[in-house]
């Protein structure tokens, strides 16, 4: 299937695999996606609900004091300008959970999950709407249910990826709220509607570029493909102003990037490590971070969780129908009859090439460990689960025009891949909450200790790491590791703590 490919008003559909005419839908095709989005609707569901045991860790312990200190959210974002790393709309964001403490943190992954699969269910529909497919009521919350927990507990560390607060927002949330630039576009009709999508795109580049550099350069690297590859996809009469939409974008990052890269903070970031680091572009450098990259492309190829987005582009192949509703004539459709043979290559490009670029640039910081900091990974393996979805997609297209027997075949190995994927990433997921239910419990009685502590006039006081997800906590390797220690004694208004191999609580 190619999402906007023009079908004469001519061509015959084929058989739905539900059983129905074309046309005339029944009740089944209309209600079975619904029923089937509780699978991963019920996934997410249940882990926002273990969001109840996040509780603060690593970066966290000091940014709470400095935002209960230091004037809030607006004090953060002050400290990320002008001392720490020029981040404004990461200090923003990371504010915004960090002015509500523990809470904050175990509000956040519900929160972020609502939002993410909104902002996935309004692209999947737009998209739909816009290239004039009609699809089973459900279908794209379907879809963008499957890709959101895909994205979200596929990963090798989903503690990482989905309930630190940090790390979400600079490498979960970020690429999702990219993409959901272009609801705008996706949605636009007419003058107004065109400058509206100019100015989010824009504003959403600059955001994006004080907010996540690994982000920022996957969407460039989308941007710039849609630069020089719209002839390939694209009607004529929509590609000047695609091309304008894309420079927009990519110029609103660079005054970003470059609002970042001149600020006091990143300055300061920059004098602190870089004498320690080697050039991101140093032969030793280039290859240790392909070398990393292989590694990583080899831990993402063979995890099976993936198999769920393909599911979602199977049914999306196997029940979008064309022609009702749409223009006869090529020259009214806004992208070209393409194949799989041009979009998925392109797809699979952007892939690969921001997925390197993103471990040129973290390489140096990290060195070997690029390969197990999975957080980093998700600002382009969104990208790759978009190609996933695409690559089912063609498939079930294919699919459905042999006939109703391969059809229904599809549609059955969709449904049990579905149920497959999502059980079988529930039980991690059990593990992991019960894990963290351990972590809270813990924590909350040493902040209580601690707390009790200080208030009655003590000043130094010892600390039992708790860790989860391989989370840092103070006294890393035994305690040769401090940091951050001194954060958690000013959260806790001490002048020290110190290291407890065993509870003192």
């Amino acid at each position: 299937m190619t999402i906007g490919t023009t079908e004469t008003a001519s061509a015959a559909p084929a058989p739905e695999p539900g059983g129905g005419r074309p046309g005339r839908p029944s009740g089944l095709r209309d209600s079975w996606p619904l029923a089937l989005a509780l699978l991963p609707l019920a996934l997410l569901a249940l882990a926002s609900s273990f969001g109840r045991h996040v509780r603060p860790s690593a970066d966290e312990w000091c940014f709470l004091p400095h935002v209960r200190d230091e004037g809030g959210v607006l004090g953060l974002i002050d400290k990320f300008y002008f001392t720490d790393n020029g981040r404004l709309g990461n200090g923003l964001l990371v504010g915004a959970y960090a002015e509500f403490p523990v809470a904050g943190h175990q509000w956040y992954a519900p929160l972020s999950a609502a939002v993410m699969l909104l902002l996935l269910w309004a692209v999947t529909a737009a998209l739909l709407r816009r290239a004039g497919a009609e699809v089973p009521r459900g279908l794209p919350l379907l879809v963008a249910g499957l890709v959101t927990t895909v994205f979200l507990f596929a990963t090798p560390n989903t503690y990482k990826t989905f309930y630190w607060p940090a790390a979400s927002v600079s490498h979960t949330l970020a690429p999702v709220l990219c993409l959901a630039a272009a609801i705008p576009l996706l949605r636009a009709h007419g003058r107004r509607g065109r400058i509206i999508s100019l100015v989010t795109v824009a504003a959403a580049g600059v955001f994006m570029g004080t907010l996540s550099e690994e982000a920022s350069v996957v969407s460039l690297v989308v941007l710039g493909g849609v630069v020089l590859f719209a002839h390939l996809l694209f009607a004529e009469r929509v590609r000047r102003p695609l091309r304008i939409w894309a420079v927009t974008g990519g110029a609103g990052i660079a005054v970003g990037t470059l609002v970042l890269i001149t600020s006091p903070g990143s300055r300061n970031r920059r004098e602190r490590f870089d004498a320690e680091r080697m050039s991101m572009v140093s032969p030793e450098a280039l290859e240790g971070s392909l070398k990393g990259y292989l590694e990583i492309l080899g831990i993402v190829f063979t995890s099976w969780g993936y198999i769920a987005a393909l599911v979602a582009g199977l049914l999306l192949g196997l029940f979008t129908r064309w022609g009702k509703g749409r223009p006869a004539d090529p020259a009214n459709a806004v992208l070209l009859p393409a194949r799989a043979g041009v979009v998925l290559p392109l797809v699979g490009a952007a892939f690969l090439v921001s997925g390197f670029l993103c471990t040129v640039i973290t390489y140096p910081v990290f060195q070997e460990r690029v390969v197990t900091t999975e957080r980093t990974w998700n600002d382009y393996l969104l990208v790759w689960v978009l190609f996933l979805v695409a690559a089912g997609a063609f498939l079930g297209h294919w699919l459905r025009r042999q006939g109703a027997r391969a059809s229904a075949a599809a549609c059955a190995v969709a449904v049990v891949g579905c149920v497959a994927t999502m059980t079988g990433m529930a039980g991690p997921l059990l593990v992991l909450g019960t894990k963290m239910e351990t972590r809270a419990e813990r924590w909350d009685r040493q902040d209580a200790f601690l707390r009790e502590g200080a208030a009655r006039g003590e000043t130094v006081m010892p600390y039992t790491p708790t860790k989860v997800g391989r989370m840092l906590e103070p006294f890393g390797q035994k305690g040769k590791k401090k940091w951050p220690a001194q954060c958690v004694a000013d959260w806790y208004h001490l002048e020290k703590v110190t290291y407890a191999p065993k509870p003192q609580w």
